[in-house]
C-alpha cells in the first residue's frame, strides 16, 4: 500500500473538470486529456480503417498475451501460449507481449485499443500522426524488456516496430551532411532488431565488434536510447557511444535524419535521454569497432564459514579487484549473497586463456590456503576463445553448449539463443527493483575497508550484484570520451561499478491460471532492497541510478538518471515534443503530464 500511495501521490496531478478542459489546482495553464475509446471524441471505425490503409504494415487489435487462458484456460491455444512463456523471443514476437509480468504495486501488462505492426519509417509516420491529430495515448514498443512498464499502456494506439528488424553493414559509412574524412566502418539497424541479430551479423558473419547489451533478447533501439551497457562497456563504452546516426518521428509527425551535424540536440538526447521520450526511432547507425582476437571469463562461487569470513573474503576481493581486475579487460558482475556466499560472473576481451588465468591465480591461492574459511561450492571455470565465436549461435548449438538455450519454435531464426543466466529474467514478476553507481574513489587503498564492510553490511539486507561493465571507472580513455558525449549521468563515467538489488518471483501475466501469491512476503523482500540501498548510499549519496534499471518509486529519478544533464534534456523535450504526445514513466517532462495521459497546453 506505501508504494501504490506513493506512485498516487508522485504522478498523477489533482485534477478539476473545467468546461471540457481540465485545470490544476494551482496552475493556471488548462490541462488537455488524451482521448480513450468511452470518450464521443474516440476515432471511428472508418477512421482506423483509413490508417489501415496507409500501412505497409498491419494495424491490429491487440488482446492481452495470455487472452486465449482468460476466456478458455482448458484451450489448446492457451496451452500452447503457457508452453512458450519461458522463451524470450516469443513473448517478444507478441504485440502484447512484455519481458517482464509486473512490478508489485507499480503496473502490470495491458493492451492497447490498437496497434500498428510497422514495416516501414512510413508506418511510424502514419501511427505518430494519427495520434496527434486525435488527442491518443501514445506508446512505442520494440523489444519490450522495459522493467518500468513503459512499453504498454492500456487505451493506447502502439507503435510496435518489431516487425522492422533490417540490418545493413558499411564498410565507410559517412554520416548525413557529414565530410568523408568523417567515415566509420559502421552497422544500420532498424527498430525492431534485437542484439542476437546484430551480433550475428557484424561479429559472427564478419568479424568486427558493435557495442550492444548482455542481454541477446534487448531491443536495439530501447537500449540506445536508455544509455545501454554490454559486458565488454569498460573496452568500448556505452552503446549510445557508438551512436553515428539516428531515423526518429517526432511529434509533429517528421521523420528526422539526425546526428552530430542535423538536430544535434535531439540526436544526443536519443543517446540515453530515455526510451519512447523524444519520439520513434525507426533505425539506428552504430559504430563498429576491431575485435579483439578473445573473449573469456571466470565463473565459480565461493562459500564462507562464517561471517567474520565472509567479511575478509570481500576485503580481498575488494583489494584483488582494484589492483588486477580495474581495467579495460574485465567486465559483468559478481553476486553478494546473504548466505555468505560470492558468486563470480566476470567475462573479460582482450585476453589469451593462459593470461586469464594468470590474472586470478593469487586470488583463488588465497582461497585456497584457508579451508577451514572458504569453500569452492562451484567449480571453478577459467578460459578464452576465439571471439567471432561469442555470440556464433551454430557452433554452440553444434558442440551442445549448456550456456544458452535456442528457441525451439518450428519457424524460428536458427541464430535466435539467449544466455541461459538470463532465463530467470523472462517473464519475472518484480518486487522491487534499484541501483547506484559506486565511484571508483572507494577503491583507495584507504576507503577499501569501508566499501567491503558496507557490501557485508548491506548483503545482511538482501543479496546484490556489483555489475563492473556498467560503470565506466577504469575504462580505457576511447571508451571514456565517446560515453562522455552521452546524455547518461555523468557519474558512470568515474563508476567502478553498477550495484544492483533486486528480487521477484514467478510470472503473474494476466490470465496466468490461478496460483497462490504471497504478497506480504514479497512487500518485506522490497523493504529489504530499500533497506540495502539506504546502507549502500552511506558510501554514496550523490549517486546516481541507471535509468532503465532502478526504482519505479524513486522520488528523485531526475537527477539520480541524468545528473547535470537535466536541464539540458528538458529544453530538447520542450522543443521537439512541447505537449508530452511521448510520454513514458520517469521520462523526462513526465513531471508535467499524469499517467494517464493528461498534458499542460501552454
Amino acid at each position: 500500500m506505501h508504494r501504490r500511495t506513493l506512485l498516487q501521490s508522485s504522478l498523477l496531478l489533482p485534477l478539476v473538470y473545467v468546461g471540457g478542459l481540465q485545470q490544476s489546482p494551482g496552475h493556471n495553464s488548462p490541462l488537455i486529456r488524451r482521448v480513450r475509446p468511452s470518450d464521443p471524441s474516440w476515432p471511428s471505425i472508418e477512421e482506423w480503417s483509413a490508417l489501415g490503409r496507409q500501412l505497409d504494415g498491419e494495424l491490429l487489435r491487440p488482446t492481452l498475451l495470455l487472452g486465449d487462458c482468460e476466456n478458455d484456460p482448458a484451450s489448446k491455444s492457451c496451452a500452447s501460449i503457457l508452453g512458450r512463456l519461458r522463451n524470450p523471443y516469443f513473448i517478444g514476437d507478441q504485440v502484447s507481449g512484455t519481458q517482464v509480468s509486473g512490478w508489485l504495486g507499480a503496473w502490470e501488462p495491458a493492451s492497447s485499443a490498437y496497434a500498428v505492426a510497422c514495416h516501414s519509417a512510413r508506418d511510424v509516420v502514419a501511427a505518430v500522426n494519427f495520434a496527434r491529430k486525435r488527442n491518443l495515448r501514445l506508446v512505442v514498443k520494440g523489444g519490450g524488456h522495459s522493467y518500468q512498464g513503459t512499453s504498454n499502456a492500456a487505451d493506447s494506439l502502439l507503435i510496435w516496430t518489431r516487425p522492422m528488424r533490417k540490418i545493413t553493414l558499411h564498410e565507410r559509412f559517412v554520416a548525413t551532411g557529414c565530410r568523408n574524412d568523417c567515415s566509420s566502418p559502421a552497422v544500420t539497424v532498424e527498430a525492431g532488431a534485437v542484439w542476437m541479430d546484430v551480433y550475428d551479423a557484424v561479429t559472427t558473419k564478419t568479424g568486427r565488434y558493435v557495442q550492444g547489451g548482455g542481454c541477446a533478447t534487448v531491443g536495439v533501439a530501447g537500449l540506445i536510447q536508455s544509455g545501454g551497457f554490454g559486458s565488454f562497456s569498460k573496452g568500448f563504452g556505452t552503446a549510445a557511444g557508438s551512436l553515428l546516426e539516428a531515423q526518429v518521428v517526432t511529434a509533429d509527425g517528421r521523420l528526422r535524419t539526425v546526428n552530430h551535424g542535423m538536430d544535434a540536440d535531439l540526436f544526443w538526447a536519443l543517446k540515453g535521454g530515455g526510451g519512447g521520450t523524444f519520439g520513434a526511432v525507426t533505425s539506428l547507425t552504430l559504430r563498429t569497432h576491431e575485435l579483439p582476437q578473445f573473449f573469456g571469463g571466470v565463473e565459480g562461487t565461493v562459500k564462507a564459514a562464517s561471517d567474520d569470513d565472509f567479511r575478509r573474503l570481500l576485503r580481498r576481493f575488494v583489494d584483488f579487484y582494484a589492483d588486477s581486475l580495474f581495467n579495460a579487460h574485465w567486465g559483468e558482475s559478481v553476486k553478494i549473497g546473504r548466505n555468505n556466499t560470492l558468486v563470480l560472473s566476470m567475462v573479460c576481451q582482450g585476453l589469451e586463456e593462459g593470461p586469464a588465468r594468470e590474472v586470478w591465480q593469487p586470488f583463488f591461492a588465497w582461497i585456497n590456503a584457508a579451508p577451514s574459511a572458504f569453500k569452492i561450492t562451484d567449480e571453478v571455470w577459467i578460459g578464452a576463445r576465439a571471439a567471432r565465436g561469442w555470440w556464433d549461435a551454430q557452433a554452440l548449438r553444434s558442440r551442445g553448449s549448456t550456456a544458452v538455450v535456442f528457441d525451439d519454435r518450428p519457424e524460428a531464426s536458427p541464430i535466435h539463443a539467449w544466455w541461459r543466466g538470463d532465463q530467470e529474467q523472462v517473464g519475472a514478476y518484480l518486487y522491487g527493483y534499484d541501483s547506484i553507481w559506486l565511484p571508483a574513489s572507494l577503491l583507495g587503498k584507504n576507503e577499501r575497508e569501508r566499501l567491503a564492510e558496507t557490501l557485508f553490511k548491506s548483503s545482511r539486507e538482501m543479496g546484490f550484484e556489483l555489475h563492473f561493465n556498467k560503470g565506466l571507472g577504469g575504462a580505457s580513455r576511447e571508451a571514456i570520451e565517446r560515453s562522455r558525449d552521452t546524455a547518461t549521468n555523468p557519474a558512470v563515467l568515474d563508476a567502478f561499478a553498477l550495484a544492483i538489488v533486486a528480487t521477484g518471483g514467478r510470472s503473474r501475466y494476466p490470465g496466468l491460471p490461478e496460483t497462490t501469491h504471497d504478497d506480504a512476503a514479497a512487500a518485506q523482500d522490497a523493504s529489504a532492497i530499500e533497506r540495502a540501498m539506504v546502507t549502500l548510499r552511506t558510501i554514496a549519496p550523490l549517486a546516481g541510478s541507471y535509468v532503465s534499471e532502478s526504482n519505479f518509486f524513486n522520488p528523485f529519478w531526475k537527477s539520480a538518471f541524468w545528473g547535470n544533464h537535466l536541464d539540458r534534456l528538458v529544453r530538447i523535450k520542450e522543443r521537439y515534443d512541447p505537449h508530452g504526445l511521448f510520454f513514458v514513466h520517469h521520462g523526462i517532462g513526465s513531471e508535467r503530464w499524469s499517467q494517464d495521459g493528461f498534458t499542460r497546453l501552454s
